[in-house]
C-alpha cells in the first residue's frame, strides 16, 4: 500500500472517530452502557486477583511475626507437645544467632471467647528482621517499618510487662477500648500499623506468653533463618551430634505446601471473579451490540459518502479499544480498592483454616496492562463478526427487519446446538476426570453452554404463552415480546449466570453446613474435652475416676507419621470412642472385629482421595517397619471434615505393637450435671485453664462460626455478581425502552393509555425474566450437583450430601424478580414521561 493510500486510510478513519464521538456526545448512555460492563468485569478480576497473588505471595515471604520466612523449624519429638527453653539457649550459646524461639497456644477472655496467640522472643525478632533489611532483602516499604519505628514503650515489653501487639485494625474491632483480658489477665494493647503484618495475630513477648500460658520453661517451636545445610550442621555441632534427642528437625519448603494446600480456595476465588468477568463482557457486548444497531443508517451513509470499508472496520476497532481502555483503567482503580476491602476476610479465613497469615497487600501495573489484553481480546472476539456484518452490509439499504428477525432465529438455532454439544462432551468425559482441576475445566464448558440455552427457551416459552393469551392488547404484548429477545438476551444470559451461579453455591454452601453439622453430632460424643499438659495428664485422669458424677471417660493417643512424604495423623481412641465417633463411608464386612484384633486399619476419606486408596488395599508406615509389622489392609474408609491432613486410624492393639507413647494426648468425660460445674473443678484441684477445657457445644459453635466464614467471601462474590448483573440488566432496560419510544408512541396515537404502555412494557419485561429465572432452577442444581459430587470431593476429600433448600431459591429468584422490576420500571417511567408524539416525528425524520 502506498503512502498516499496509508494516508488516504488514516483521514477517512478519523473523520469516521469524529462522527462516532459526536455520536456519543449526542448518546452517552451507548457509551455508558459499554463502560458499565467493562469497569465491572476489569473491576471484579483485578480485585480476586490481588487479593489471591498476595495470599500466595505471604507464603513465601514470611512464616513467623516480625520476621521473614524461616528455613528450619526445630519442633518437638512424638508424643512431646513442648521444647525445653534449655535448647533455645544452647543455640544462643553456640553463636547461632538467628534464631527464634516461639510459644503458641490458645487462651480464653473474660466472656470465654478462645482466642490463638503467639509469643516469641522479640529481641531476636528484632535483630533478625533488621538484618534482614539491612542485606537488602526487604522491600523499601518494609525497611520503612518496623518494631522499632513504633511509638511503643519496649523497655516495658521485653521486660514481660502486660502489653500485647496487635495490627490497628484487629485491635479496633476486638479491643476498642485499649485493654483485653487474658485467662484473668488484663493486658494492655498496642496497636501497630498493619503493614508490619500482624493481621489477626495477638503477639506478645516470650517471657510474659509462658507466665500467662503457665508454662515456664517451655516452647512450641524454634524458627532458625537461613540456608537449611548450614543451619542443620550448626545445630548438630552444638550438641554433638545428639541433636535428634532433643527435638525433631522440620525443613520448611518456601510456602509450597501453603500454596498447595490453599489451591483450591484461591481457584474458587478465581472462578467467582472469571465468572463476574464474563458476566461483564455480556453487559459490555450488549452495549456494543445496542450502539451498532443504532448506528446502522450511520455506517451506510458514511460508506455512501466514500469511506471506505476498510477504515470503518479501523475506526470501530478504535473505538472499541479506547472504551476498553478507558474501562480498564477505572476498573483496575476500583478493583483494588475491592482488594482492599476483601483482604480482611479472606486473610481471617485462611488464618483460621490453615494458619496463614497474609502480608500487606501490593499490586503491580502489569495487572493492568493484562487486563487491558485480556478485555480487548475477549470483547474483539464477541464483536467482530458484527463489526464485519454491519461494515459490509449493502450501501442501497439498511437490513429490513424481516430480516434482522430471521437472522435473530438463525442464530438462537445456532447457539442451542452449541450448548448442546459442549453439555454432551461435559457429560461424557465428566466421569473419566479424577483432578479437580479438570473437573473445574468441564464445570466451565457447562457453565458456557447455559447461557447459550436462553435465547431459544425464551422464544419457545414466549410462543406457548401467546397460544393461551386473550387476543387484544396483552396477545399483541406477548407476540412483541418475542421480537425484543435478541436485544435484551445478552442482558439476560448475565443475569441467568448470575441466578445459577447463586443458586448452585447456596446449594453447596446449604449442603455443607447441614452435613458438618450431622457429621459433628455424632463426631463430638462426650460432654466435655479435655487437653492437660503432659505433666497434668494422670492427675487429671484419676480425679475424673474419683468424681462421682462422671459416667465415662475416653482417651484419644495421637502420633504425627508421613506417608508418602506427606504429613499424616496416626491415632488411636478407645473401643467406645472407636465405634462412636466415626462416620463409616465404607468399610469391608466383620471390620470392627478386625480392626480391634490389629489386622486392619482405618483411613479418612481425604486420604483415600487424594492416594486413591479404597477398602482392601494395603497401607505401610515408617513405624511398622521399626517394629517388623507388615502392611495393614484398610478395614474402611470414614468421613473428616476441615481437617487438611489424612488421618489413619488404628487399634489400641496395634497402637502398643507400634511402642507408641501410652500416655494419651487428651481425654473426655460424660457427666452428670452441669458441665460449668466439672470445669470448675478442673480448673481448681487440677489448675487446668479454661482454654484446654472444650465444651461440646462450644467446639460446635467455634466449627459453625469458622464454617460460615470460610464461606463469606464466597457469598460476598456471589452476591457481586449478581449486582453486576442487575446493572446490566438495568443498563440494558434503559437503552431499550429508548430504542422503542416510536412503537410506544404508536400503541399511543392509536389509544393506549401511558398506564396502560407502562404495564404492558412492564409485564413484557418481567415475563422474560421470569423464563430466565424458572431456567436458572434446574441450571443452579446442575452446577451445585456438579460443585458438590466432583469438584468438592476431589479437591477437599469432602462427600457432601445434596440437600435441596426450595425456599432460599425462590427467595433469590424473588430477590431477582425485584431487582428486575425496579431495572425495567425506572427507565420506562423516564422515557414515557416524555412527549411521546416527538418519537414518531423523529422516526419520519
Amino acid at each position: 500500500m502506498s503512502s498516499l493510500a496509508v494516508q488516504q486510510l488514516w483521514l477517512t478513519m478519523r473523520l469516521s472517530l469524529s462522527v462516532f464521538a459526536r455520536h456519543y456526545l449526542k448518546s452517552p448512555l451507548q457509551a455508558g452502557g459499554i463502560l458499565v460492563g467493562i469497569i465491572l468485569a476489569v473491576t471484579l478480576l483485578i480485585g480476586v486477583r490481588a487479593t489471591n497473588e498476595n495470599a500466595v505471595r505471604s507464603y513465601s515471604e514470611a512464616t513467623e511475626l516480625l520476621s521473614q520466612r524461616a528455613q528450619l523449624l526445630l519442633t518437638p519429638l512424638s508424643g512431646s507437645k513442648s521444647l525445653d527453653e534449655s535448647v533455645y539457649f544452647t543455640l544462643r550459646q553456640a553463636g547461632i544467632d538467628r534464631a527464634l524461639a516461639v510459644l503458641t497456644d490458645t487462651v480464653t477472655d473474660d466472656t470465654g471467647q478462645r482466642w490463638d496467640i503467639q509469643a516469641s522472643d522479640l529481641v531476636a525478632a528484632l535483630s533478625i528482621q533488621s538484618q534482614h533489611q539491612s542485606q537488602g532483602q526487604g522491600s523499601v516499604e518494609q525497611e520503612k517499618l518496623s518494631l522499632l519505628s513504633a511509638n511503643i514503650p519496649l523497655a516495658k515489653l521485653l521486660s514481660g510487662a502486660p502489653f500485647i501487639l496487635m495490627s490497628e485494625s484487629f485491635s479496633a474491632q476486638v479491643a476498642p477500648q485499649g485493654t483485653m483480658t487474658l485467662n484473668g489477665t488484663q493486658l494492655d494493647v498496642i496497636s501497630l500499623e498493619d503493614e508490619l503484618g500482624l493481621g489477626n495475630a495477638i503477639l506478645m513477648d516470650i517471657s510474659l506468653g509462658q507466665r500467662l500460658l503457665n508454662r515456664t520453661g517451655e516452647l512450641s517451636y524454634i524458627a532458625l533463618f537461613g540456608q537449611a545445610e548450614t543451619l542443620t550442621k550448626a545445630v548438630n555441632q552444638a550438641f554433638n551430634e545428639q541433636s535428634t534427642q532433643y527435638f525433631n528437625f522440620t525443613p520448611q519448603d518456601d510456602g509450597e505446601g501453603l500454596t498447595s494446600l490453599t489451591r483450591s480456595f484461591h481457584l474458587n476465588l478465581s472462578a467467582m471473579s472469571l465468572l463476574a468477568f464474563v458476566v461483564g463482557l455480556f453487559i459490555a457486548y450488549n452495549g456494543v451490540r445496542y450502539s451498532l444497531l443504532k448506528r446502522q443508517k450511520l455506517l451506510v451513509q458514511l460508506q455512501q459518502q466514500g469511506v471506505p470499508q476498510q477504515a470503518l472496520l479501523l475506526a470501530l476497532l478504535l473505538e472499541l479499544f479506547t472504551l476498553v481502555l478507558i474501562g480498564s483503567l477505572l476498573g483496575f482503580i476500583l478493583g483494588l480498592q475491592l482488594s482492599h476491602w476483601l483482604q480482611p476476610m479472606i486473610a481471617l479465613t485462611l488464618e483460621q483454616l490453615y494458619g496463614a497469615r497474609l502480608m500487606p497487600g501490593l499490586w503491580q501495573w502489569s495487572w493492568l496492562y493484562q487486563a487491558i489484553g485480556l478485555t480487548f481480546l475477549a470483547a474483539l472476539l464477541a464483536c467482530y463478526p458484527l463489526f464485519n456484518h454491519l461494515a459490509k452490509q449493502a450501501l442501497a439499504r439498511s437490513a429490513s427487519r424481516f430480516e434482522q428477525q430471521s437472522h435473530g432465529r438463525k442464530q438462537q438455532r445456532k447457539l442451542f446446538i452449541i450448548a448442546l454439544i459442549l453439555l454432551a462432551f461435559a457429560a461424557v468425559l465428566f466421569p473419566l476426570t479424577q483432578d479437580y482441576q479438570h473437573s473445574l475445566a468441564l464445570l466451565s464448558l457447562v457453565t458456557l453452554a447455559i447461557p447459550l440455552l436462553l435465547p431459544l427457551v425464551l422464544q419457545t416459552g414466549l410462543s406457548l404463552v401467546e397460544r393461551v393469551t386473550p387476543p387484544g392488547l396483552w396477545r399483541y404484548g406477548v407476540a412483541e415480546s418475542k421480537e425484543l429477545i435478541a436485544p435484551l438476551s445478552l442482558a439476560m444470559m448475565a443475569m441467568l449466570l448470575a441466578l445459577t451461579a447463586n443458586i448452585s453455591m447456596n446449594t453447596l454452601v446449604g449442603s455443607f453446613e447441614i452435613t458438618l453439622k450431622q457429621w459433628l453430632d455424632d463426631r463430638l460424643y462426650a460432654d466435655l474435652y479435655i487437653r492437660p499438659p503432659n505433666d497434668k495428664m494422670l492427675e487429671t485422669q484419676l480425679l475424673l475416676a474419683s468424681l462421682p458424677n462422671v459416667s465415662a471417660i475416653y482417651g484419644q493417643w495421637l502420633h504425627t507419621s508421613h506417608y508418602q512424604n506427606a504429613t499424616v495423623s496416626l491415632m488411636t481412641r478407645d473401643d467406645h470412642s472407636l465405634r462412636n465417633s466415626n462416620q463409616i463411608k465404607a468399610q469391608s464386612d466383620n471390620h470392627w472385629q478386625a480392626l480391634f484384633n490389629g489386622e486392619v486399619l482405618m483411613i479418612s476419606e481425604p486420604m483415600a482421595i487424594k492416594y486413591q486408596l479404597n477398602v482392601g488395599d494395603s497401607l505401610t508406615l515408617a513405624e511398622f517397619e521399626k517394629v517388623s509389622l507388615p502392611p495393614m489392609t484398610i478395614g474402611a474408609i470414614f468421613y473428616d471434615y476441615g481437617n487438611p491432613t489424612g488421618q489413619i486410624i488404628v487399634s489400641q492393639k496395634t497402637w502398643e505393637q507400634l511402642n507408641l507413647p501410652i500416655q494419651p494426648t487428651s481425654i473426655a468425660a460424660d457427666y452428670i450435671g452441669e458441665i460449668s460445674e466439672l470445669e470448675s473443678i478442673l480448673q481448681t484441684q487440677v489448675s487446668l485453664s479454661a482454654a484446654q477445657l472444650y465444651n461440646q457445644s462450644k467446639i460446635k459453635q467455634r466449627a459453625m462460626q469458622i464454617f460460615k466464614r470460610t464461606f463469606s467471601i464466597t457469598l460476598v462474590l456471589n452476591s457481586l455478581t449478581l449486582l453486576v448483573a442487575a446493572i446490566g440488566l438495568f443498563s440494558g432496560c434503559l437503552m431499550l425502552t429508548q430504542a422503542r419510544q416510536a412503537p410506544l408512541a404508536r400503541l399511543y396515537a392509536l389509544g393506549v393509555s401511558r398506564s396502560q404502555l407502562r404495564a404492558l412494557v412492564s409485564g413484557q419485561m418481567l415475563l422474560i425474566v421470569l423464563f430466565t429465572c424458572l431456567l436458572a432452577l434446574p441450571t443452579g442444581a446442575l452446577l451445585g450437583y456438579l460443585l458438590i459430587n466432583k469438584v468438592t470431593l476431589q479437591a477437599f476429600g469432602w462427600s457432601i450430601a445434596m440437600v435441596w433448600d426450595w425456599q432460599a431459591y425462590f427467595r433469590v429468584l424473588m430477590v431477582a424478580m425485584l431487582v428486575s422490576a425496579v431495572a425495567v420500571i425506572l427507565p420506562l417511567l423516564w422515557q414515557t414521561r416524555r412527549p411521546l408524539i416527538s418519537s414518531l416525528q423523529k422516526e419520519v425524520l
